[in-house]
């Protein structure tokens, strides 16, 4: 569906006012219904794809808004849904609960993320050799771990998302080109992890770019998290928000040829 003009209340850094509006669009995991969000560019496919994989806190603002400026761009984009909740209000308790059983089964995590890269790739609109992927905090966990599963994902972004794994990407296995976007004073991505994760990527042989904004702080994208929670560590920056945004689309389009 088609509104002019329509636009999110959404208040972040390079949202733009977008003809395109979201429909749900479920697929399935284990058994599970997942209500993820789907923006289609105009015109005739196919046409390259980004998932768009939401922090802990579930499918929310910040990845839906994304996903409609990313269509805007000429992508079909997914805000997908890795807890089977679908689209609602952050709900601290409810959501943390599904984060943390995800986390405690990486296999289902990665199985998770895997079923979602399959959903878009079967889409008959979509090239199947131009897929990416956009992460924020546990969702930039998670698009880091399909690009080392060896899911044939052309590129990823991790937005301040957690480094470590249970599971390292193997030598000569991880195909993605990979851009990780951390901040200096970010809790849940310590300087020890940083590290980890570059000798990680180095032994694997992965073509990958870290970022590290010095003053950057853990969710610096979202400019509602400040309001809403108060979580240690955990800080909006405007102008960090700004560039690791332009970051990212220039990244996406060089690596997936342009939407």
């Amino acid at each position: 569906m088609r509104r002019p003009g329509f636009q999110r209340n959404f208040r972040g850094i390079g949202t733009v006012s977008t003809p395109f509006d979201l429909r749900e669009f479920t697929y399935a995991h284990d058994g599970l219904a997942l209500k993820g969000q789907l923006a289609v560019p105009d015109g005739p496919g196919p046409h390259p794809a980004v998932l768009v994989m939401h922090s802990a806190l579930g499918l929310g603002e910040l990845v839906c808004q994304r996903a409609l400026d990313l269509a805007a761009m000429g992508y079909v984009a997914l805000a997908t849904d890795m807890y089977g909740l679908g689209r609602r209000e952050p709900d601290f308790e409810a959501h943390t609960a599904q984060h943390h059983a995800l986390q405690a089964d990486h296999p289902r995590l990665r199985a998770r993320v895997a079923a979602s890269f399959e959903a878009v790739r079967a889409l008959p609109d979509v090239d199947p050799r131009r897929i990416g992927a956009i992460g924020y905090c546990f969702g930039g966990q998670c698009v880091l771990e399909l690009a080392r599963s060896g899911a044939q994902v052309a590129a990823v972004v991790s937005f301040h998302g957690l480094l470590k794994t249970q599971a390292p990407a193997r030598a000569g296995a991880t195909g993605a080109k990979i851009l990780a976007i951390t901040g200096a004073h970010d809790p849940y991505a310590p300087a020890e992890d940083v590290d980890a994760f570059q000798k990680e990527m180095a032994a694997a042989g992965a073509d990958w770019q870290l970022t590290v904004y010095g003053q950057g702080w853990h969710s610096f994208t979202d400019p509602e998290i400040d309001a809403k929670f108060d979580i240690p560590g955990v800080r909006y920056d405007r102008v960090l928000d700004r560039l690791s945004w332009d970051q990212a689309v220039a990244f996406l389009d060089a690596a997936l040829g342009g939407g």
